[in-house]
């Protein structure tokens, strides 16, 4: 991955006399990061990850004798075995290097981007800047990542060349996983300078990146902040518990399953009441009836303040096993006590609706005088889509950038204007004009000029026009749903559908539950890539995609266990020949098949991409064939594949004759450990270490711009005039030889009691498929060979009871089951 990008802005020269010279076009080659800390050394972390070389300052060490860059270089070793990582590969580490405020300002004279990172102490900011100003290099951008701080208050002392190259980008914590970036311009910034960071971050950090005003807590915070402190509120009002404001706040309403406690736990209480400190600072008048309640202030008072300190909200202990137990605190006696199970019989209804619009309105639908779930939520909801209706103009220019901030910042599944939209906005301003809640103006603007809905279609309403405009995309970046509503689905089915999505290019897009792999998604596939078919006559590649939340979650086991309880060992056969059809048709597509696995690729999922011509793979992949956590082996060519990548790897002759033996049998070892032990990549990066992807796969670090990306690849591969391979009918076993050994090292993993009795039954089955069977190494097997031999251990599988037991276990709690 090249280390140097120039980005799509340029930067216009910044005096008057300047206009008429060339507008420059800014590079981003190197980063510095000033501040050390858990937010500066994660943010260095992340751009080494997108292959930028880092520099990583913080204060100099006094101490007689220490290093004098300790601080820096101590963060920097925390970072190689942090949870959750930082590196997509611990080796990125090699990208930092360290130092400190005293000695080392020469290394930033070559860094085109500088991210203030220090406490949030105005003074502590100023004196950096004025240490680092003389060290910038002449186009140097610098920012901060100051959460709370007024952005021009920090840098209103500097020179006026500083301040155009100056502005805010707020990071959200930990920065690899969190997609927003929010970017506050201030008055004299050069929006060149804006642009050029805006590009990079969405195209090489992966960021949403969403433009904010220099006010309180910017976007983001500013709304959650006010959600938390609002759920506290009725909380105390209703006299609910924390785990019943968990259940009501959770992944019902399309927010983080942990609910509003778990998740302060998780960020830190004292993070949130920083935010909330300065929320009530900064933010006058706005509701007096929001604070910090007493219960809260001594549990800062107690140093409770989450995880961190294993107590907060909840409570880590030891139970008499030694397990782990939660505990849960009563707000009212600041004591711990075991958990209470929330029960609200409207939550449970909802959780049965298909959607989170039908959620919504179902959650909403009760009677608030005598319904507590609706009473709760009549307070939750309208509350908060008027308070961001509110907000509209004063922390950011429209409503699509709080609902995008909240969506990439908060993992929330709709923003605040979407959810509204979802509940009918008409029906709930109704009912929220009859409790005398004042409306904010956009809202009446919105009606006033006949609008029923914040969004509609690929638009928005905009409150300063009183009129819908487009929805505001990245360039180039397309996307699945808006090709359907231009160009139409070419055919369809309740579980995949084949959309055109322009240039000659078609999508093969999963929509069922997770991406589930059903017959429904094998019949459309398999039709959609037969070489006779229409579909491959009218476009020239093809993608494997979707816009759910998982690339695909594997197979559809519920529909597997309940074939093998009725013993039904025909259909399963039917269902897995199918499956191989399926990814043969990917395979050997007479047009170039790119699959675009992001997320979850587990299972059915990566014998997809397996079977791909390419791959281009989003940087956030966690891909493994898992099956034998389930007590199955991959069954759809997922082991005849890594078979061809293991001698591909080991240069193994395809006549069958004499080879490396030695080194055929680490790749294969390999991927035999890979499997049998249902390892998942934590990335892309480890997803090319275990062979999953392949050299020439590429990475996209932005999820919106994956099916761009792919695109683009699929396209590539047609214009280089694609020819399919052909099925291998020479493929040399590994033989006996190579599944004495694998069976060896099972054995001695059973007598020291590593493994279970079913776990050697699963991984001799699988070792025995790997190695083409009890057979002369080097004898020459068919593609047809290994899919049977996958078909036959597969079958045996599914016919032992304790993989009937793995199976319903992993379904009831989403774990597997070591029986």
């Amino acid at each position: 991955m090249s280390s140097v990008v120039q980005s799509e802005a340029t930067e216009s020269l910044t005096s008057a006399k300047s206009e008429s010279k060339p507008k420059r076009k800014w590079l981003i080659r190197k980063a510095g990061v000033l501040g050390a800390g858990n937010m500066g050394s994660r943010i260095a972390a992340h751009f080494a990850n997108a292959g930028l070389p880092v520099v990583l300052l913080d204060v100099a060490s006094a101490g007689p004798g220490e290093e004098r860059s300790k601080v820096a270089r101590n963060a920097l070793n925390a970072l190689k075995s942090a949870k959750p990582a930082a590196f997509f590969e611990a080796d990125l580490a090699r990208r930092i290097t360290t130092g400190n405020f005293e000695d080392d300002l020469e290394l930033l004279r070559d860094c085109d981007w500088i991210v203030e990172a220090v406490a949030e102490d105005l003074e502590i900011k100023r004196n950096l800047l004025r240490k680092v100003a003389p060290f910038r290099a002449a186009y140097a951008i610098v920012t901060t990542n100051t959460s709370g701080l007024p952005i021009e208050q920090i840098a209103e002392e500097m020179d006026s060349d500083f301040r155009r190259h100056w502005f805010g980008t707020h990071f959200f914590n930990p920065p690899r996983y969190m997609q927003l970036l929010e970017i506050i311009p201030g008055r004299e910034t050069d929006p060149g300078a804006v642009e050029a960071i805006t590009s990079f971050a969405e195209k090489r950090l992966g960021k949403t990146v969403v433009r904010a005003k220099d006010t309180p807590n910017f976007i983001g915070n500013r709304i959650g902040i006010f959600v938390l402190l609002n759920a506290i509120r009725v909380m105390q009002q209703m006299a609910l518990t924390i785990e019943q404001v968990d259940a009501l706040t959770g992944a019902v309403l399309g927010w983080p399953k942990t609910g509003t406690f778990r998740l302060s736990d998780l960020v830190g209480i004292d993070v949130f009441a920083h935010v909330a400190k300065n929320f009530f600072e900064r933010v006058k008048d706005e509701r007096s009836d929001l604070q910090l309640p007493d219960f809260l202030q001594k549990m800062l008072a107690n140093g409770w303040l989450g995880d961190k300190t294993r107590q907060g909200f909840y409570k880590k202990v030891r139970g008499e096993n030694g397990e782990e137990v939660r505990l849960a605190l009563d707000w009212k006696t600041l004591d711990y006590r075991a958990p209470e199970k929330p029960k609200f019989p409207a939550l449970e209804i909802a959780k049965n609706a298909g959607t989170l619009p039908e959620r919504l309105k179902l959650l909403l639908s009760g009677d608030a005088r005598k319904d507590q779930t609706a009473a709760f939520y009549w307070q939750i909801l309208p509350e908060l889509w008027n308070y961001s209706a509110f907000r509209i103009g004063e922390i950011a220019d429209d409503l699509v950038s709080i609902d995008r901030a909240m969506k990439a910042g908060f993992n929330w599944e709709l923003g605040p204007f979407e959810m509204w939209d979802a509940a009918g906005v008409p029906g709930t301003v109704e009912r929220m004009r009859a409790a005398g809640i004042a409306l904010a103006p956009a809202v009446e603007k919105l009606l006033e000029s006949g609008k029923t809905s914040w969004y509609r279609n690929d638009s928005y309403f905009d409150v300063t026009s009183g009129e819908y405009r487009p929805m505001p995309h990245a360039a180039g970046a397309i996307s699945i749903a808006r090709a359907k509503a231009s160009r139409g689905v070419v055919r369809e089915n309740p579980g995949a559908s084949l959309v055109d999505i322009g240039d000659g290019v078609a999508c093969i897009e999963f929509h069922t539950k997770m991406n589930a792999i059903g017959t429904d998604i094998l019949t459309l596939t398999t039709q959609a890539l037969d070489p006779a078919g229409e579909a491959v006559a009218n476009f020239d590649a093809f993608v494997v995609a979707n816009e759910g939340g998982n690339f695909s979650a594997g197979a559809n086991l519920m529909q597997l266990l309940l074939a093998m309880q009725e013993q039904e060992w025909d259909e399963i056969e039917l269902v897995i020949r199918s499956f191989q059809k399926m990814t043969q048709a990917i395979k050997f597509c007479p047009r170039p098949v790119v699959v675009a696995p992001f997320n979850l690729c587990l299972g059915g999922g990566s014998e997809v991409s397996l079977h791909g011509a390419a791959r281009q793979a989003y940087a956030e992949l966690y891909m493994g064939l898992v099956e034998t956590g389930v007590g199955l082996i991959p069954a759809g060519g997922g082991c005849k594949e890594v078979v061809l990548r293991a001698i591909e790897r080991a240069g193994t002759p395809a006549n069958g004759g004499a080879s490396d033996t030695v080194e055929l049998m680490d790749f294969l070892r390999g991927y035999f450990e890979t499997i049998a032990m249902a390892k998942v990549s934590t990335s892309a990066f480890e997803a090319h270490t275990f062979g999953f992807l392949k050299p020439g796969d590429g990475i996209t670090f932005n999820r919106e711009r994956l099916l761009e990306d792919a695109k683009a690849r699929a396209l590539e591969l047609a214009g280089a005039g694609y020819a399919p391979p052909a099925p291998r009918e020479d493929i040399p076993a590994p033989g006996e030889n190579a599944l004495a050994t694998l069976r060896m090292g099972v054995r001695l993993l059973r007598e020291a009691e590593y493994i279970s009795d079913h776990d050697v039954t699963v991984a001799n089955r699988l070792a025995y498929v790997l190695c083409g069977g009890n057979v002369t190494p080097g004898t020459p097997l068919s593609e047809q060979y290994f899919l049977d031999l996958e078909l036959e251990g597969f079958l045996a599988l599914c016919g032992e009871t304790k993989t009937a037991e793995r199976i319903a276990h992993t379904l009831q709690t989403g774990k597997p089951l070591r029986n």
